[in-house]
C-alpha cells in the first residue's frame, strides 16, 4: 500500500547511504515499479564512490546497453584517489599500530593528553587529523563503513569539540555504526550527537531545529533495533519538549513511530497513552495515518467499529514499513488488547461473538484469547460458556493510584515551562550537519 509509504518524507532527513536499506526493503515488498526503484538507486549512487554497485544497477536497468564511459572513468578516478589517500595515511596508521601507542590510547583519559603524547613521541601534527578525516569520508563514500568508523573514532578522540569537523565526524561515525548494525555503539554515538546539539551555543534556533530533525530520523534505526529502544523513543519523542516541538514543527509523520512504540510497550503504555492521545489530537490536522487514527478512534471517538477497521489497515501499513515490520505481530496483539480493555470499561457483560467481531477474530479464537488473558492475571473476568458471555469484575482505583495519575504530568509541564524560559533567553549563532553535505 504505497499510499502510506513514508520513504520519500524520511529520505529528506537521512544521509543517502542510510536510504539504501529502505530502497532495498521497498524492492522486496514490490510497492513500486522495479525499474522506478532501480532508477532511484542509480540516482542515489551518483554522488558516492560505490561505482561497481552503480555499474551493476545500470546493467540490470539497461541490459541491452553498455556501461557508460563516465562510470568507467569515475571508477579509475576513485581507484587513483584511494591510492593517493592510502599513501598519505600510511605513516599515520603506522603510528597507531605501535604497541606503546595502542596502550596509550586505551589509558588516556582525554584526547588532549593523547594528542600531546603522539606529538611529543611520534611527531604527530594537526594536519594529520584532517588527513584522517578525509580518508574516513572517502572510505564511507566507497561503502567501507567499518574502515570509516575506525578512522572517525581517532578523529573524534583527537579533535577538540570546537573544531568544525568534530560534529561532522560524530555524524559520520553514527551513520557507519548504523549501517554495520552495531546498535550498542550506535546508541552511544547517537547520544553524543544529541548532547552536542543540545549544548551548542553557536547555532541559531533554526539550525538547531534542523539538526534535531535529523537526529529524530536517524534515531529510528537505533530505537527500533536496540533492546531499550521502545523506552528511549518515548522518553525522547514524547517527554523531551525540544524534540516533541521538532516533531510537531517539521516532521509530524514521526508520530507513526512514536505511536507504535507506545502501543507495543506493555510496561509503560498505560502511563503514557493519555499524553500520546493529546499530541495525536493536536496534530491530526497536519498528519494522520491508520496507526494514529486507530488511537483516535479508540480513545477520542470511542468508535470501536472504526478502530477495528483501522486495525486491519494498520496491519498493511506495518507490513510495508521498513522500521515497523518487525513489530507487526506485537502491535496487532497489543492493539487487540487495547480495544478489549476499552470496551470492557464501558460494559460489564459482553458477548464473545461481539468481541470476536470487534477484534477481527473468530469466536473460538476470541474465547481462547480471553481465557489466556484471565489465566495470566491480566484480566479480572469470568466466562459464562452457556450464554457465551464475558462477565467483568469490578476494579476500584486505589487512592495511591489516583495521586499518581494526578501528579505524573508535573515533570513534563515543568520541562515545558523551562523550555519557554530558555527560548526567551537563548543565544543565536550558526553551525550545521555537514557530513552528508560534503558528499
Amino acid at each position: 500500500m504505497a499510499e502510506f509509504d513514508l520513504t520519500t518524507m524520511l529520505g529528506q532527513y537521512l544521509d543517502r547511504h542510510l536510504v539504501f536499506p529502505l530502497l532495498e526493503f521497498l524492492t522486496v515488498k514490490r510497492l513500486y515499479d522495479e525499474k522506478e526503484m532501480l532508477r532511484g538507486k542509480l540516482e542515489l549512487l551518483s554522488n558516492t564512490n560505490m561505482v561497481d554497485f552503480a555499474m551493476d544497477v545500470h546493467r540490470t536497468l539497461y541490459p541491452d546497453q553498455q556501461v557508460p564511459v563516465t562510470l568507467k572513468d569515475k571508477r579509475q578516478e576513485v581507484v587513483n584517489q584511494l591510492k593517493t589517500l592510502q599513501a598519505k595515511t600510511q605513516s599515520i596508521t603506522e603510528i597507531f599500530e605501535v604497541p606503546e601507542v595502542q596502550r596509550q590510547i586505551q589509558t588516556s583519559r582525554d584526547g588532549r593528553q593523547l594528542y600531546d603524547f603522539l606529538s611529543k613521541e611520534h611527531g604527530f601534527k594537526h594536519e594529520m587529523i584532517n588527513t584522517l578525516y578525509d580518508y574516513a569520508q572517502f572510505q564511507y563514500k566507497c561503502g567501507n563503513y567499518s574502515g570509516a568508523a575506525e578512522f572517525l573514532y581517532f578523529v573524534k578522540v583527537l579533535t577538540p569539540p570546537s573544531d568544525r569537523n568534530f560534529l561532522n565526524a560524530c555524524w559520520g561515525k553514527l551513520a557507519s555504526e548504523i549501517l554495520m548494525q552495531n546498535w550498542d555503539v550506535a546508541l552511544d554515538d547517537l547520544n553524543k550527537v544529541k548532547d552536542l546539539i543540545d549544548n551548542s551555543t553557536y547555532t541559531s534556533d533554526l539550525m538547531t531545529l534542523q539538526q534535531r530533525t535529523w537526529v529524530i530520523h536517524w534515531s529510528l534505526f537505533v530505537y527500533f533495533n536496540h533492546p531499550k529502544g521502545r523506552d528511549l523513543i518515548i522518553d525522547q519523542f514524547l517527554y523531551t519538549p525540544t524534540y516533541l516541538n521538532a516533531i510537531q514543527t517539521t516532521c509530524p509523520h514521526v508520530l507513526r513511530y512514536l505511536t507504535t512504540a507506545v502501543i507495543t510497550n506493555k510496561a509503560r503504555r498505560r502511563a503514557v497513552l493519555k499524553d500520546l492521545v493529546k499530541v495525536i489530537q493536536q496534530e491530526s490536522y497536519t498528519y494522520k495515518d491508520p496507526i494514529t487514527e486507530f488511537v483516535q478512534c479508540l480513545y477520542v471517538d470511542f468508535d470501536f467499529d472504526g478502530a477495528q477497521k483501522k486495525l486491519r489497515e494498520c496491519e498493511t501499513v506495518l507490513f510495508n514499513d521498513f522500521f515497523l515490520v518487525a513489530c507487526l505481530e506485537d502491535f496487532i496483539e497489543n492493539a487487540r488488547l487495547l480495544i478489549f480493555e476499552t470496551f470492557c470499561r464501558i460494559h460489564e457483560c459482553i458477548s464473545i461473538n461481539m468481541l470476536a467481531e470487534k477484534l477481527n477474530m473468530s469466536p473460538d479464537d476470541a474465547e481462547k484469547w480471553i481465557v489466556n488473558l484471565i489465566r495470566n492475571a491480566r484480566l479480572d473476568a469470568k466466562i459464562d460458556s452457556k450464554l457465551g458471555h464475558v462477565v467483568m469484575g469490578t476494579q476500584a482505583v486505589s487512592p495511591y493510584q489516583q495521586v499518581i495519575e494526578k501528579t505524573k504530568n508535573l515533570s513534563f509541564k515543568s520541562q515545558m515551562l523551562a523550555l519557554n524560559i530558555e527560548k526567551k533567553l537563548g543565544n543565536r549563532g550558526g553551525q550545521e550537519n555537514q557530513w552528508a553535505g560534503q558528499e
